[in-house]
């Protein structure tokens, strides 16, 4: 039996002058790049559009949640320069 789970992701998009990052959480990554590249999001519609440059996909929101946190860390943000962008 195949089970069909709901995914949650952390991703990280870089903006077309590849000078602005930004990482967030969605549970629909095509709805959200659309939503950061239609200007919707205020953080972000001042350097769109932007591309998704990165994602990692988990089952549960608490682990997605956390480990977007870890990116915006310092630690994580250097991480991610080193091994995401």
């Amino acid at each position: 039996m195949i089970y069909i789970l709901n995914m949650y992701y952390v991703y990280i998009l870089i903006s077309d002058d590849l000078e602005h990052v930004y990482t967030g959480f969605t549970t629909d990554l095509k709805a959200r790049l659309n939503s950061h590249n239609s200007g919707r999001s205020p953080h972000t519609k001042k350097y769109k559009p932007w591309h998704i440059v990165s994602y990692t996909a988990f089952i549960t929101k608490e682990k997605a949640v956390e480990f977007e946190k870890y990116l915006k860390s310092g630690s994580g943000i250097a991480f991610a320069k080193k091994h995401l962008i």
